[in-house]
């Protein structure tokens, strides 16, 4: 029954190929968008998720009250690091101090420019970093570097660089200790092309051991498997009060699964970010889809008086109003089926241009199934949802009228296709209003 259901779809779309045509490419533009919006999304919730300790690294954050005014900002103090690992070494694993910027490096000729960072002996552990050659265990040598694998290939081609030395900024030779894996670009820190050894004599910071009171590095943490972040940050709140005499400023761990997507802070406390475009740019996919799926059913209802003749005769033979709306859909499922082979096409023809507008560097997941499961139970409800007005709308004609002739499309029937275009029109003009909020 299903195989004789698709061959009549199928003829139904050969015999009228412009509406076709037109179903066929309105709806894979419609969907091309919410494809883009929805991997745009998933890169956005998948922030910082390449690193195997995400549910337990954490930043400390620092309040400071000033003239009223509150404020929440990362830049904390060096000997803070030491006081967290010997004060609270139950609560913490790892802890590591940061200071990040841009450096020339040099070996003979060759000279780039990236951006790296000075960081203590546990920052490799805590982002957890693949390494493709050599180790980090080492790096706490002060004559040490790791390097990204984009940095080894600038400088060394295909030649192995480790225990290769490397000119930093025309004053230090530090050698390579190990070539790590690129950062992602949907990570935090996935600029990060190559880190040095904190003690390093060229590190300015080292001598500020003891200052409690100049804040500009970056202090990182991984907590022990069974510490909450609410606790510790309660614990460790007035950490820095002993070493002032009038303290306005509180600490706080900030969990890595919220840098991206929560970073403002209102009062000290997290409230809200980017969170916001996910859930606009996730309302306008959904209007866009639903738009297609109503263009959709505006130009199935529209060819009405033409199928009805179909109607009546299958009802004539025998056929039930179930076995009709099952083959309205089946062929509402084939329409969307080809629209969909359209729409893996036009977006992997979009990919490029997409990730240079929004400065993404996502792509189509081919080897994931959970992609593929994903997009077919996509395609199955746009098929759905854009076939079951016309279904039970085509479906719904009475046989004797249509054979003798007298069926006309009243006004009454009209009318649910007229509000399917209000519909359509206010869907354009509310997205478009949300961008400006």
């Amino acid at each position: 029954m299903i195989s004789n259901y698709i061959k009549i779809a199928w003829r139904n779309l050969i015999k009228n190929k412009a509406s076709s045509f037109i179903n066929i490419s309105g709806l894979a533009v419609g969907m091309a968008v919410a494809m883009l919006i929805g991997l745009w999304i998933w890169d956005e919730l998948s922030f910082d998720k390449y690193h195997k300790n995400y549910d337990t690294i954490g930043q400390v954050m620092v309040t400071q009250t000033a003239n009223s005014a509150t404020i929440t900002f990362p830049a904390t103090v060096v000997p803070l690091s030491n006081e967290l690992r010997t004060k609270y070494a139950a609560d913490f694993k790892h802890v590591a101090l940061t200071w990040d910027g841009a450096h020339t490096l040099a070996v003979g000729d060759k000279k780039i420019s990236q951006h790296g960072m000075w960081a203590e002996a546990d920052m490799p552990a805590i982002l957890s970093l693949v390494m493709l050659k050599g180790a980090y265990n080492t790096f706490n040598d002060p004559s040490s570097v790791l390097i990204s694998a984009s940095v080894a290939t600038a400088l060394f081609g295909n030649a192995d660089p480790v225990n290769k030395v490397i000119k930093i900024d025309n004053k230090s030779g530090l050698e390579v200790a190990g070539v790590y894996e690129d950062l992602p670009h949907n990570t935090t820190l996935g600029e990060t092309m190559f880190m040095m050894p904190w003690n390093d004599p060229a590190n300015w910071w080292n001598t500020q051991s003891a200052r409690w009171d100049n804040h500009g590095t970056h202090l990182y943490v991984q907590l022990n498997n069974h510490v909450e972040f609410g606790r510790i940050s309660a614990k460790i709140r007035n950490i820095t009060k002993p070493h002032f005499k009038t303290n306005d400023e509180t600490i706080q761990i900030f969990p890595m699964a919220k840098w991206h997507l929560y970073s403002e802070f209102q009062n000290g406390i997290s409230a809200g970010g980017r969170i916001k475009f996910v859930w606009l740019f996730g309302i306008i996919g959904v209007f866009v889809l639903l738009l297609a799926c109503i263009n959709f059913m505006n130009l199935s209802t529209a060819r009405s008086e033409k199928r009805a003749k179909e109607v009546g005769i299958r009802k004539a033979i025998g056929s039930v109003r179930g076995q009709l709306i099952r083959q309205f859909l089946t062929e509402s499922m084939l329409v969307v089926f080809l629209a969909f082979i359209l729409t893996i096409l036009l977006v992997q023809l979009a990919i490029p241009y997409f990730n240079n507008i929004a400065d993404k560097q996502v792509s189509i997941p081919w080897g994931s199934p959970l992609f593929w499961l994903a997009a077919f139970g996509f395609t199955f409800l746009t098929g759905f949802i854009a076939g079951s007005y016309p279904a039970f709308y085509l479906s719904g004609f009475k046989p004797i009228k249509v054979l003798k002739g007298s069926f006309r499309v009243g006004r009454l029937a009209a009318v649910p296709r007229k509000a399917l275009v209000v519909v359509q029109f206010s869907g354009l003009v509310t997205p478009s209003l949300a961008s400006k909020v």
